[in-house]
């Protein structure tokens, strides 16, 4: 199909779809009517003989053909803005946009606090709207979608329009309640293994980090509980027998700490890193450069 003289703003319109998959919120996205919304859908799907968006039980969805363009024009559409908008620079002060913050439980306990403050002082216009994910291969989806400006959580698997910066890193240490017969000397791997340990895994998934370096050796722990909670973990530990194997910054963080025991693990375990990512067509904004800035100062990045 020839494209040559098509209405940008159905493109505009395209995008927001494709961000929003409401007809109705993709125009307030936008500064559109719903009437004008479903007018320009109705011209798009004409222009490219494809429904594009179909509905679904949780919105509209789109088609393969409206997966194929999505990327492009979104790119495309990025471009144009950054050309327009990027000798203006970004007042914050002033400015009264929106920002979405994709989240793993970790950074929202962490450093979300932070940002509130640090956003009202600097922004006070600004909206910062926070969406959860689970599993790393989330994170490049909702990226891709624009269902979010940024995300931070472990690396995503690599993507070259997946752009990133390191925030922090999390040790390992392993958990027992106060008072626990193992918790009073130092914990070497037999007496890990003879315990029942907790498994955090937000992806139900019944093998992690421990798992594997055990594996390694041919050995395998008994687990006694799984969830997919991880701030749920330390008070389970804090009032049973179990034994954990956590991020220490969880532990500070989840209000347990004074009654739990905390001990070196007896495997070599990696840290484990948390990045901020982005889209590259995000990259060169100043809003968007402003606000991930922000971020990273709140982790002392």
């Amino acid at each position: 199909m020839d494209l040559h003289g098509i209405d940008l703003n159905l493109l505009v319109a395209f995008d927001a779809l494709m961000a929003e998959r409401s007809v109705t919120r993709a125009g307030t996205r936008i500064g559109r009517t719903q009437p004008a919304m479903s007018a320009a859908l109705a011209r798009l799907r004409a222009l490219l003989r494809d429904d594009l968006f179909v509905r679904g039980p949780q919105g509209l969805q789109p088609t393969p053909r409206a997966l194929d363009l999505a990327e492009p024009l979104s790119g495309a559409l990025a471009q144009i803005q950054r050309t327009l908008d990027f000798t203006r620079g970004f007042d914050p002060a002033a400015s009264t946009t929106t920002f979405t913050l994709g989240l793993s439980d970790h950074p929202a306990f962490l450093l979300l606090p932070r940002l509130v403050i640090a956003l009202q002082a600097a922004a006070p216009g600004v909206l910062l709207r926070v969406r959860s994910f689970t599993a790393r291969d989330d994170a490049v989806r909702v990226l891709d979608a624009g269902e979010a400006d940024a995300t931070i959580g472990v690396p995503a698997p690599p993507a070259g329009r997946i752009l990133s910066r390191p925030l922090f890193e999390e040790r390992f240490v392993c958990v027992l309640r106060r008072g626990h017969p193992a918790a009073g000397r130092p914990l070497d791997l037999d007496r890990f293994l003879a315990l029942s340990h907790l498994l955090v895994s937000p992806e139900n998934e019944q093998f992690g980090v421990v798992d594997a370096a055990l594996a390694k050796r041919g050995l395998k722990r008994r687990l006694g509980l799984t969830l997919p909670q991880l701030y749920a973990a330390p008070g389970v530990v804090a009032q049973s027998d179990m034994i954990a194997t956590l991020m220490q910054g969880v532990v500070a963080a989840s209000g347990h700490a004074g009654a739990l025991s905390l001990l070196a693990p007896p495997l070599d375990l990696p840290s484990i890193p948390f990045v901020l990512s982005w889209h590259r067509r995000n990259d060169a904004h100043p809003a968007q450069r402003w606000f991930r800035d922000l971020v990273a100062a709140q982790a002392g990045a």
